[in-house]
């Protein structure tokens, strides 16, 4: 369970931290040029085109089996986290063909070196963070769908559309009719 609530809290930081700055940050380049800025987050989602959506979902996707991967938690002696692995732990980037110079978890190398109990104290505050964001997403959510549900919230973009079902727009497999 603490793998799934790890994953899930670090899923909904990155989701709060983009609602939060997605409607103020607008990149100069396509597809993201033509998109409105003064609209909800989920509404600028149902915007972007079918390639953009399959180029974030497979991206996830190779997160999750780089992560999950017994080839590659091997090298850095874990097991997977149904195994008797460390629940939380994601593989450094060193092990790509390609150099990445930043990894997911600790960037900047903060904590290299740091003793047990400074990264076991980081876990809860990260486990505690992403209890937070996960209620702080649902709440811009509910706000966006439901106006008035969230009052601190009333001064947010509102969604016309299903937020719980972001690929409803134009979202499908390829080869199937949407």
């Amino acid at each position: 369970l603490r793998e799934s609530e790890s994953k899930h809290g670090r899923v909904a930081m990155a989701a709060f931290v983009g609602y939060c700055v997605q409607s103020n940050v607008h990149f100069p380049w396509a597809p993201f040029n033509s998109i409105p800025t003064n609209i909800a987050p989920a509404e600028q989602w149902a915007q972007l085109p079918e390639a953009a959506k399959w180029q974030i979902i497979l991206f996830v996707g190779f997160l999750e089996v780089y992560s999950e991967h017994s080839f590659i938690l091997e090298k850095y002696g874990q097991k997977h986290y149904m195994k008797g692995g460390k629940p939380g732990f994601f593989p450094d980037f060193d092990t790509m063909v390609h150099p990445v110079p930043l990894n997911l978890w600790d960037p900047l190398k903060a904590y290299k070196g740091a003793s047990a109990e400074r990264k076991a104290d980081g876990l809860l505050k990260e486990v505690n963070n992403g209890r937070l964001a996960m209620i702080g997403i649902m709440g811009f959510c509910a706000e966006a769908r439901v106006p008035g549900a969230v009052p601190a919230l009333s001064n947010i973009a509102h969604y016309a559309g299903d937020p719980m079902a972001p690929f409803a727009a134009n979202f499908h497999l390829p080869g199937f009719a949407s």
